[in-house]
C-alpha cells in the first residue's frame, strides 16, 4: 500500500460545507451494481459535504462500523467527534435493507463534525451482492468528497470484505468488544477479524482483558480501556433531575445503557424481589431480546432511551449505580463505559465481577463487586451507607478519574496513528529504494515510541516490564549496562558446562504466595531447602546457630530445653538495642559472637559489628532444635532451569524490547519514552549531588574441579582467619548432575559494583536527602534495592515491584 507522511493540523476549521436550505444533492455514477440496478444513486440530506484546502494535507478518517452513530453514544463517538476537530471523518455504518431497487447511501453530518454514512441497499441480495454494492458505493463516496489520503479505522472485521481493495496510509482496528461472542454474531467473523490482523498497522482494544486476548495476534496491541467526559457526568453532582424520573421513590438503584444478552435479568428480578422498597430505574433500548422476557415488577422502572446530553440529571437522582452484567460469553471481554461515568456522577457503584470492572475499578476499592442476589443487596447497602460524597471514597475516585479522560485517550492513539503512518512512509522509501528484507524485529529506531524506559533488567525492572507490557498493553524498554538480563540473579553454564550463579549464590525463599504464584508464570520449580556450615575451631557446624552446633562444638549433649538454658548463661543484658553487636551478645553472648558473627562481619561490611546498624544481624536467627535449615519460609524452591530463563520467559513479549550494554543516559533523548522506572544507584541518578552513597561490593573467584563433589554442604562460611566469607558448590543448589563441579569463593571489598547499601546513620541522612529528590522527580518510579537504598531479598524485590506497578497502573 502506497502512503504519505500525514501532518495534522488541529486548527478546528469545519470540513463540511453546508449547502442552501432544503436542497437535496443527487450525483448518478456510471456504474453497474451486482443488484441488476443500472445507476447507483448517492443522495446526501442535511448538509453537503465538500474537501477544502485546509485539511488537504491532513488524511481523512474511514470509519467502518456495525454501530449506528445515533444510537448510543458511546466509545465510538467519544473518539470520532475530538478526530473531527482536526480531520473529516466518515463514520459508515452497516447497510439498510428495504424494497426500494436502487442502491444509495444517506449522508449527513452529525452536530460534532462527523459525516454519517448510511448505504441502502435492495433487499434480498446475497452476500456477495451486498459487498459488491458496498466496495462500489464507497469507492464512489470517495471519489466524489475527493478523499485522496486516509485512514481506515475499522470496528467491524466484516468490513473487511468490501474494503480489502482500498490503500490507507494507516489500518486501525479498533476493537471494542468481542464480537463473536455476541448474539447472532457472524459464523464468518473470526476469519475476517485474522484478515484484518494482516492488514492492520495498530490494534487498539477497549479494555484490559480483550488486550490480554488478542495480544498474540498483532505486534502492535494496545489497550485503551474506557474513559470518561468527567465535567459532563460531573454535572450529576449538582443538577435537578427530570420530571419523569422526579415521582419515584428513593432509594433508587440505577442502570443505563444498551438492554440485551448481556443483563443479568435473574439478577435484576432478585434484587427486587429481596428489596421490594428499593426502586430500579433502568434506562436504554432492548435490543436483541424480547422485551416481554423482562421482568415487571411495581419497583422496576423502564424508561427506554434517553440522549446522551440527558443521562447526567438522571443520574442526580440516584442513590446507587448498578452494572448487573451477566457472566457469559458475551460479557467475557467487556469493559463498560458506563463505569467511570456512574463514578464521575458522585454515585457508589455496585457491578458483578466483569474483569474489567474488577481490574482495576474494584481492586482499588471505588466499586463493590459482587454476583449473587444476597451478596448485591448487601454490597449495594454498604455503598449507600459508606460511599458518600463526603466519605474518603470521592477523593479517591476523583484522584482515578484524572488520568482516564476521553481527551488524553484520543491523543494517545494520534501518536501512535502518526507514528505508524511514518513507519509505513519510511518503509515504502527503502522499498523504492530497492532494499530487500526486512527490520529486524528487536532494533530499535526513533520512530518506535515506548511508553515506559526501564533501567535495569533484574528483578524489579523486569517484573515491572512484564506487568506494564501484559497488564497495561504498555510500550516498554528495558536497558542496562551489562550484557545479560537478570541482574545479580544472573546464573550461565560456564565453558564445563557447569550452570553458575555469576554474582554468588541466589537462593529463592519467601512467605508470600502473591510473589511465588506470580514468579511460578515464569518457571517451573525444583524443591530445595537451603544448608550452611560455618567452619569454626576446625569443625563444620551449623549456622544458624542450633541445638546440634552447640553439642558439636561443646562435645554435650544437651536437649532442646537445656540448650536455651544455656544460651540464657551465656547472653548478656543491653538495655538498648542499637548495633549489631548488641543484637548478638543479647542473645547468645560475647563467646559465640565472637566464634560466629564478628570476624564475619568485619570482612562483610568491612567495618566492626558495633558500628553496625542493628538490622544487619537481627534477621539471623537461633534455634534450640536441630532444624538446620538456613531459611523457614513457606515456600523454598529453586527454577528449574535457572534463573536467567525464568527472566528471558518475563521479558518474552512483543511490548518488551531489551537493549544490553547501553548507558540509559545514552539514548535518552534518542528514544523518548512516556515515564520511566529507575533501579539503579539513586546518587548516581542526581549526579552524586550529596555525596557518593557507601556500597559494599563483592569479588568473586569461580573454580571448577575434576570431581563430583567439592565440599560437605551447598554453602560453607568462614567467619574467622580467610580472606574470603563463604564458598558456594553450584552443583546443590541447582540439582544439575555433572562428572565435574564448580564453586565460587566470595572477598568483600569497599569498591567495585555496589552490591550492600551499607546501613549506618550518616549514610541514612545523606539518603533522606536523595530521596527528597526523588520524590519531586515527575515520571520517574524509583524501585529496588539500589534506588531507595535498602537491601532486599529477591522476594522483597519483587513484591515491591508489584505494588509500584499497580501505583502505576491507577495513575495510567
Amino acid at each position: 500500500m502506497p502512503s504519505e507522511k500525514a501532518k495534522v493540523k488541529n486548527n478546528g476549521v469545519r470540513n463540511i460545507i453546508s449547502p442552501q436550505p432544503g436542497k437535496t444533492q443527487q450525483r448518478e455514477i456510471d456504474e453497474t451494481s451486482s443488484s441488476g440496478t443500472s445507476l447507483l444513486h448517492s443522495s446526501s440530506s442535511h448538509k453537503k459535504t465538500q474537501p477544502t484546502e485546509t485539511f488537504k494535507d491532513t488524511p481523512d478518517i474511514i470509519c467502518l462500523s456495525h454501530l449506528r452513530w445515533n444510537f448510543v453514544y458511546q466509545r465510538p463517538q467519544h473518539l470520532l467527534s475530538r478526530c473531527a476537530q482536526g480531520k473529516r471523518v466518515f463514520f459508515i455504518e452497516e447497510p439498510i435493507f428495504s424494497a426500494d431497487p436502487v442502491a444509495r447511501l444517506d449522508i449527513s453530518e452529525d452536530g460534532s463534525g462527523v459525516v454519517v454514512v448510511v448505504p441502502h441497499l435492495p433487499q434480498n441480495l446475497s452476500q456477495e451482492a451486498i459487498n459488491a454494492d458496498l466496495q462500489v458505493l464507497i469507492d464512489s463516496l470517495l471519489a466524489e468528497q475527493k478523499v485522496n489520503k486516509y485512514i481506515c479505522w475499522y470496528y467491524t472485521p466484516m468490513a473487511i470484505a468490501f474494503t480489502r481493495h482500498l490503500q490507507p496510509q494507516a489500518v486501525v482496528y479498533d476493537c471494542m468488544d468481542e464480537l463473536s461472542a455476541f448474539k447472532g454474531a457472524s459464523p464468518t467473523l473470526k476469519n475476517y477479524e485474522a484478515e484484518l490482523f494482516r492488514l492492520a498497522d495498530l490494534v487498539f482494544t477497549g479494555g484490559q482483558s480483550l488486550y490480554e486476548s488478542k495480544v498474540n495476534q498483532h505486534p502492535n496491541v494496545y489497550a485503551f480501556p474506557s474513559s470518561v467526559d468527567v465535567p459532563h457526568f460531573g454535572q450529576a453532582r449538582h443538577l435537578q433531575e427530570p420530571a419523569d424520573q422526579a415521582h419515584i421513590p428513593h432509594p433508587r438503584l440505577g442502570f443505563f445503557g444498551v438492554i440485551d444478552e448481556r443483563m443479568d435479568i435473574e439478577l435484576l428480578a432478585g434484587i427486587a424481589d429481596s428489596r421490594p422498597d428499593w426502586h430500579l430505574v433502568i434506562i436504554g433500548p432492548v435490543v436483541k431480546i424480547d422485551p416481554a422476557t423482562l421482568p415487571q415488577r411495581e419497583n422496576i422502572h423502564y424508561l427506554g432511551s434517553r440522549d446522551y446530553k440527558q443521562l447526567p440529571a438522571y443520574l442526580a437522582g440516584w442513590d446507587l449505580a448498578m452494572l448487573p452484567f451477566a457472566l457469559n460469553d458475551s460479557t467475557r471481554f467487556i469493559s463498560p463505559t458506563k463505569t467511570p461515568e456512574y463514578l464521575a456522577a458522585g454515585r457508589p457503584v455496585v457491578s458483578t465481577s466483569i474483569q474489567d470492572v474488577v481490574r482495576p475499578y474494584g481492586e482499588s476499592n471505588l466499586v463493590r463487586i459482587a454476583d449473587t442476589v444476597p451478596e448485591f443487596v448487601a454490597a449495594a447497602e454498604k455503598a449507600m451507607q459508606e460511599d458518600t460524597r463526603t466519605s474518603e471514597w470521592l477523593t479517591e475516585v476523583d484522584t482515578f478519574l484524572e488520568k482516564i479522560s476521553w481527551d488524553r485517550t484520543w491523543a494517545a492513539m494520534m501518536k501512535l496513528i502518526d507514528s505508524a503512518i511514518a513507519a509505513r512512509d519510511t518503509e515504502d522509501k527503502v522499498s523504492s529504494k530497492g532494499a530487500v528484507g526486512t527490520q529486524a524485529p528487536n532494533i530499535i529506531t526513533r520512530d518506535f515510541v515506548f511508553d515506559y524506559l526501564i533501567v535495569g533488567a533484574g528483578f524489579s525492572g523486569s517484573v515491572i516490564a512484564e506487568r506494564l507490557a501484559t497488564q497495561s498493553g504498555k510500550k516498554v524498554l528495558v536497558v542496562d549496562k551489562r550484557n545479560h538480563i537478570g541482574g545479580n540473579a544472573y546464573d550461565h553454564y560456564d565453558e564445563h558446562g557447569v550452570l553458575v550463579h555469576k554474582y554468588g549464590p541466589h537462593i529463592f525463599h519467601t512467605n508470600s504466595r502473591e510473589v511465588f504464584e506470580y514468579l511460578s508464570r515464569f518457571t517451573q520449580w525444583r524443591s530445595y531447602e537451603h544448608r550452611v556450615l560455618a567452619s569454626v575451631d576446625g569443625q563444620l557446624v551449623p549456622i544458624p546457630i542450633n541445638l546440634d552446633t552447640i553439642n558439636k562444638l561443646y562435645g554435650m549433649r544437651l536437649n532442646s530445653f537445656e540448650v536455651k538454658e544455656f544460651y540464657e548463661s551465656l547472653a548478656e543484658p543491653i538495655e538498648q538495642i542499637r548495633t549489631s553487636e548488641d543484637v548478638v551478645v543479647s542473645k547468645v553472648g560475647r563467646v559465640l559472637y565472637e566464634k560466629f558473627f564478628r570476624g564475619y562481619t568485619r570482612k562483610q561490611w568491612g567495618l566492626d559489628p558495633s558500628e553496625l546498624d542493628k538490622s544487619v544481624i537481627a534477621r539471623i536467627p537461633t534455634r534450640t532444635n536441630r532444624d538446620d535449615r538456613y531459611f523457614t519460609d513457606t515456600y523454598q524452591a529453586m527454577p528449574r532451569h535457572g534463573f536467567t530463563r525464568m527472566f528471558e520467559n518475563m521479558l518474552n513479549h512483543p511490548n518488551i524490547k531489551v537493549m544490553l550494554n547501553t548507558d540509559y543516559q545514552e539514548i535518552q533523548k534518542a528514544i523518548p519514552c512516556r515515564e520511566m522506572v529507575y533501579t539503579g544507584p539513586v546518587d548516581e541518578f542526581f549526579d552524586y549531588r550529596y555525596g557518593k552513597l557507601p556500597y559494599r561490593s563483592l569479588d568473586f573467584k569461580h573454580e571448577t574441579h575434576n570431581i563430583p563433589v567439592f565440599q560437605s554442604a551447598p554453602v560453607i562460611n568462614y567467619p574467622n582467619e580467610q580472606l574470603y566469607t563463604r564458598v558456594t558448590e553450584f552443583k546443590y543448589l541447582t540439582g544439575q548432575e555433572h562428572t565435574k563441579t564448580s564453586i565460587v569463593y566470595e572477598f568483600p571489598k569497599a569498591e567495585g559494583d555496589p552490591y550492600y547499601p551499607v546501613p549506618r546513620p550518616e549514610n541514612n541522612e545523606m539518603y533522606k536527602q536523595y530521596k527528597a529528590l526523588s520524590d519531586s522527580t515527575p515520571g520517574v518510579y524509583f524501585v529496588g534495592r539500589l534506588a531507595t537504598y535498602k537491601y532486599y531479598n529477591m522476594d522483597q524485590c519483587v513484591a515491591q515491584a508489584l505494588s509500584v506497578y499497580k501505583q502505576i497502573a491507577v495513575k495510567a
